[in-house]
């Protein structure tokens, strides 16, 4: 039996995108094993098992950036995880590895690499990150997926992000649909709705400045579905606890649902949101995260310039953002569509799942 190992996890933004290859694979190769690789400790621990798929897991080793203790435990930790791989690729007969980035992706990009089995990486970002570097300087030409087409990164072809079939599938101009999944999440039909989300790890600053306008929301006639990420969203809830029209949650199971109901998106520009975000035809207003490589920023450029999305940087955003420019939007209904066309136009492969498991199918036919 063929055998598949897809490496990473930490955030819903690596999650997501291996999912949707595993799922792909399973369609396409019903007699193939599909096994994911995460921390026990990562956000993957419960939802890769959710979703259907046998999770395996390694310790978390980061690269300390600092001289200290775990700096000295740092070589054999990490060279107790490259065996730890190896041991699964031969216990479990791994015929290749896929990895989409996180902590657990480098030991599994060397360990493939030590036994002499295909390696494939998908990198969501505009930016690379570090692991994605290390798989795309250990893999064949044509191994690599991107997302963006100014993603510079070594072995690449475009691809574009892989993601849920009710999201590629969704139809933002069924009427009948819209209205469904507005019942199904409390909303009325007859107000427009704002959909705020900071992602599976909340966003705090988009959080305060809603908390501190959620009564010019109600006031605008305006409904929010403001998802706060798990644990994030006490004080928001007590806040418009008597405000009929917001309504705060941890999450929401299916996110084309939101997308659907959605006539703006607040956002962080995570690569998943702002690929899903463009194939749907969701107006945007994003609020990059700025940490880590400024990627976030770098993955919603693209949106910005066509005109399907507006940014607001993380240190600028405030209650003033959401009075003066975004609840005005909302009301722009000539603007919304405009944006939405645009992002439309973008063009964003729907594909992206397919593409990785053609890459894998031939790099698995030498």
């Amino acid at each position: 039996m063929t055998s598949i190992l897809l490496a990473g996890g930490g955030t819903t933004g690596h999650i997501s995108p291996m999912l949707a290859i595993g799922r792909e694979l399973r369609e396409t190769h019903p007699d193939w094993d599909i096994i994911a690789l995460g921390t026990p400790d990562g956000l993957e621990a419960e939802i890769v098992p959710r979703a259907g798929f046998e999770l395996l897991t390694i310790d978390k080793v980061p690269m300390p950036r600092s001289i200290s203790p775990a700096l000295l435990k740092f070589p054999g930790r990490f060279s107790g995880n490259i065996s730890a791989v190896r041991r699964i690729i031969s216990s479990r007969g791994v015929s290749a590895v896929v990895g989409v980035g996180g902590y657990v992706c480098p030991p599994a990009f060397l360990a493939a690499k030590q036994a002499k089995i295909p390696l494939i990486v998908h990198e969501a970002n505009a930016k690379p990150g570090m692991a994605n570097r290390l798989g795309a300087r250990l893999t064949r030409p044509g191994r690599v997926g991107i997302t963006f087409p100014d993603t510079q990164l070594r072995n690449s072809t475009l691809v574009g992000m892989p993601m849920p079939a009710e999201i590629t599938a969704l139809d933002r101009s069924d009427a009948a649909q819209r209205a469904g999944f507005r019942a199904d999440l409390g909303l009325r039909d007859d107000a427009p709705v704002l959909v705020v989300t900071g992602g599976s790890s909340g966003a705090q600053k988009i959080n305060e400045a809603f908390l501190a306008s959620a009564d010019a929301c109600q006031e605008a006639g305006i409904q929010v579905l403001h998802i706060t990420g798990a644990g994030k969203g006490e004080e928001l809830r007590e806040a418009t606890a008597e405000l009929s029209d917001y309504h705060v949650v941890d999450y929401v199971d299916g996110m084309h649902r939101a997308y659907a109901v959605a006539d703006l998106l607040v956002a962080r520009s995570g690569a998943a949101t702002v690929s899903e975000a463009s194939v749907v035809g969701v107006p945007a207003l994003y609020v990059p995260l700025a940490i880590g490589n400024g990627e976030q920023r770098l993955n919603a450029a693209g949106s910005v310039a066509a005109g399907a999305s507006l940014m607001v940087d993380n240190a600028e955003f405030s209650a003033a953002t959401v009075t003066e420019t975004i609840l005005p939007l909302v009301g722009d209904r000539p603007r919304l569509e405009e944006m939405s066309r645009a992002a439309s136009a973008l063009n964003y492969p729907t594909d992206a799942a397919a593409r990785m498991a053609g890459i894998l199918t031939r790099a698995l036919e030498g």
